[in-house]
């Protein structure tokens, strides 16, 4: 799989410090996934797709269609595109609330979905990104985006400095998903 348990260290044992090679960065509590009244304001969004209203939110958000993976029914989330392919037409999203995302879980289990991204609608199949790859995509988000990269990562529970090196550890903890077209 290549992506550990963010709640533990690489040799297993629960941490408060991640060392890496080039850095540290501390964890301070991930989040879970959002229950109440904080997922049905996560969960608005949707409501803007389902009245054709979505390209309001540009090119980075995309609605996914996914399978249930007991239920076998048909979900939806929207979620933030950390980076869009244009030549291969590949977006690459983070499972924030890690590997507990019901919807990265879906996907594990169906890699088969459908994204909308404004008004354009694609048959896509989920790759799951190693821990090096993950780091690259933050880093490269992150010196794109300075400030939110920030309270994206404090949010995702990692207390990053801002350098490159803190971006790339917290990236390596994240999981990435890579949703190519299908043919």
């Amino acid at each position: 799989m290549g992506l550990l348990d963010p709640y533990c260290s690489r040799d297993g044992r629960a941490h408060n410090e991640l060392p890496w090679k080039t850095g540290r960065v501390k964890v301070t509590q991930r989040p879970d996934p959002p229950t109440g009244f904080r997922r049905a304001f996560f969960r608005a969004p949707i409501y803007l797709y389902r009245c054709h209203l979505g390209f309001l939110l540009g090119g980075r958000f995309l609605l996914l269609e996914h399978v249930g993976r007991k239920s076998g029914a048909r979900r939806q989330v929207v979620l933030e595109v950390v980076n869009h392919d244009a030549v291969g037409d590949g977006y690459v999203l983070a499972a924030g609330f890690g590997p507990k995302s019901d919807w990265y879980r879906n996907l594990r289990a169906q890699p088969n979905a459908t994204v909308q991204v404004g008004r354009r609608r694609l048959s896509v199949t989920a790759e799951f990104l190693d821990a090096e790859t993950g780091a690259d995509f933050m880093a490269h988000y992150a010196a794109e985006h300075p400030k939110l990269g920030m309270r994206i990562a404090r949010g995702m529970g990692f207390d990053v400095d801002g350098s490159a090196s803190d971006f790339r550890a917290a990236g390596r903890e994240i999981r990435f998903v890579r949703l190519r077209p299908r043919d």
